[in-house]
């Protein structure tokens, strides 16, 4: 056994002391190394469209080809999973290595990512052996050459060893009144490395809680008893005195107006510190879409007035863009839309964002295509930090099969975060239209106050696996020419539970209601009506398909309606994924949905994940399927169905 070996296997004492510093870095280092990896081809569901090893290994000088063998004959399938992933010899086998020399650093750096791996997991005894053509890592010499015929074989022995559990746990300092049970250390619990700095992270966060900004861990000891295959734990903590934000100063800003960033944070000077107005101010200046990262840190001492002072430091994206997107539907045709904007039309992350769509090509006949376009404007910070004014102007010509509509829209109106979670919004609209429908033409000029409260948990906008959203929405409308007045409601909510380790399963549902009520269905414009059915809605049926139709078969809308949803999605690979789904909706006249005439329709997508969201294709067919619906809908867009 080698020197290196021992120190490992800690099998020449019964007990051995850790440092959770060197265990955090081996973690971030397995983080940073997983994450660093440059593609010079480009592929798309497992293909490549361009590019080639050869071009993606011409910036390698001297490359040398290897083959690696992972052994771990201890471990079970999930530890096995985790080791291999940990490998970047592994993970990077199809690249080459700068000569021999780059192998062999290569294969020092993945056995420290290997060990780090074996201590996340309790395995504080594991033992990890390289051997590179035969030959131990450790008996090779610094300049050794690999002059066998390639690939060179790379063989990875562990041991992985008994898991650990945490022993006798201590928490001394300003600690000392604490409970480690609450932070997760428990005699008899997981003493994995990354519970252990969890349990840190949590004791210090407690105490920040409390306004103590300079909390911090002062010693450690973790000491694994092999006789046992316990950890003991021992924290000592200084929480450090209460304080208030002492002066915000702002770096790294460009285009963007200083001292607008620095009001944007919201942190009053003198107003007791929190750790979570910290989280809640980096969110809010990345929320303003003008920053590609923002850093809040904490000064590490007082002022003399005894605040802390915290630095923002940020980096600018481009302010103009632009783009193309698309969907499609064999019910409801080819979409294409175009949009430019601006994010910081005059340096205080105003935003300016022009776009147009047409829809309905190739479903439609060409003087009926639909077009839709829009000018919009926002303003952050307008009273406070945590609220947005917004203003737009849009157009409509639109010929679905329920109506015909021409109409031009402006709208203003005052957004606010209430928290992280919750937002609320309001605003006043003018909406001139002339429609044609199963009722006649008319014309309408309609004033009305929308209202929306919204609440979103989610962990991720564009491909969540945890959490909850929920939509309450309230339009009070008057028709100035005709004089009817009605009120449009709206209630929707969505929930996301991962069913599996690694977010392989997730169970999403979706459930939507909706009533107008103080007025006939005549009396309320065909495009506020409720319709269901379509790639939005109900997949399988046509769009606006769903609900009560007229003498010839087209559709009118209804005063109310119901929709749900329930999507498995299953991660196939970490890029590919597979969604069965059901769909249901009803749409109905009365002001209440009628539930005895549900329509059902269901499918399966398939979903492939980019960093702008998952591209999605469904196919779905109607369950109980009418005569004039068709036999099956097929779409095509980008984001998930919701």
């Amino acid at each position: 056994m080698s020197a290196y070996e021992r120190q490992m296997s800690g099998g020449t004492a019964p007990r051995r002391v850790f440092s959770l510093a060197l265990l955090s870095a081996l973690l971030c280092s397995t983080a940073l190394v997983g994450a660093s990896g440059n593609a010079a081809a480009f592929e798309i569901f497992g293909i490549k469209l361009w590019g080639s090893s050869e071009d993606e290994d011409a910036d390698i000088v001297d490359p040398l080809r290897y083959a690696v063998t992972i052994e771990a004959p201890d471990a079970d399938e999930d530890l096995a999973e985790k080791l291999e992933n940990a490998s970047a010899l592994k993970d990077d086998e199809e690249r080459p290595v700068s000569g021999s020399l780059g192998l062999l650093a290569k294969a020092r750096a993945d056995r420290d990512q290997l060990v780090a791996a074996l201590y996340a997991d309790a395995r504080y005894e594991g033992v990890v052996t390289i051997t590179i053509e035969g030959k131990p890592l450790d008996d090779l010499p610094p300049d050794a050459e690999f002059s066998g015929p390639q690939p060179i074989p790379v063989v990875i022995n562990i041991a992985t060893g008994p898991k650990f559990t945490l022993g006798d746990i201590r928490l001394e300092g300003d600690a000392a009144g604490l409970a480690g049970a609450d932070f997760g250390l428990i005699a008899g619990g997981d003493a994995g490395s990354g519970a252990v700095l969890k349990a840190e992270a949590s004791i210090v966060r407690a105490l920040k809680e409390e306004g103590r900004p300079l909390a911090k861990v002062t010693d450690r000891e973790i000491v694994a008893d092999h006789a046992t295959s316990t950890l003991d734990v021992t924290l000592t903590v200084a929480a450090g005195p209460v304080a208030g934000y002492g002066d915000t100063t702002v770096e790294g800003t460009e285009k963007v107006d200083r001292d607008f960033t620095e009001y944007m944070t919201g942190l009053k000077r003198g107003r007791q510190y929190s750790p979570e107005e910290i989280d809640e101010a980096r969110d809010r200046l990345l929320g303003l879409e003008v920053f590609n990262s923002v850093t809040l840190k904490e000064a590490d001492g007082l002022d003399a007035d005894g605040n802390i002072p915290i630095g923002v430091e940020v980096s600018e994206r481009k302010p103009r863009y632009f783009g193309l997107g698309g969907t499609f539907s064999n019910t409801e045709g080819l979409g294409l839309e175009g949009y430019w904007g601006h994010r910081n039309l005059f340096g205080r992350a105003e935003k300016l964002r022009i776009e147009g769509e047409i829809s309905g090509i190739g479903s439609n006949e060409l003087t009926e295509l639909n077009y839709n376009a829009g000018i919009m404007f926002e303003k952050p910070g307008m009273v406070g930090p945590a609220s947005k004014f917004f203003a737009g102007v849009s157009t409509v010509l639109e010929h679905p099969d329920a109506y015909d509509n021409f109409s031009v829209k402006g709208n203003t109106g005052l957004s606010y975060e209430l928290d992280k979670q919750q937002t609320v919004s309001a605003e006043v609209a003018l909406d001139y239209s002339k429609i044609t429908d199963s009722f006649g033409k008319h014309t309408y000029l309609i004033a009305s106050v929308p209202l929306r409260y919204v609440y979103d948990n989610r962990d991720n906008r564009l491909n969540p696996t945890t959490g909850f959203r929920a939509l309450a929405y309230a339009e009070p409308s008057y028709d100035i020419l005709n004089g009817a007045a009605f009120v449009k409601l709206r209630g929707e909510g969505s929930a996301y539970q991962s069913l599996y380790a690694a977010s392989k399963f997730v169970l999403a549902e979706r459930v939507a209601i909706g009533s107008i009520i103080g007025a006939g269905l005549q009396d309320v414009l065909a495009d506020r009506r409720f319709y269901s059915g379509g790639g939005g809605s109900v997949r399988g049926y046509a769009y606006q398909g769903i609900g009560p139709k007229d003498a010839h078969g087209e559709p009118i809308g209804g005063l109310s309606f119901f929709e749900t949803s329930v999507e498995m999605r299953i991660a196939i690979t970490d890029t590919i994924g597979v969604v069965p789904f059901v769909d249901a909706g009803t749409v109905s006249t009365k002001q209440f949905p009628d539930f005895s005439d549900i329509q059902v329709g269901a499918g399966v997508g398939l979903r492939y994940i980019t960093p702008f969201g998952p591209l999605r294709i469904d196919a779905a067919v109607p369950l109980n399927r009418g005569p004039d619906d068709p036999h099956f809908g097929i779409y095509a867009g980008i984001g998930q169905a919701f």
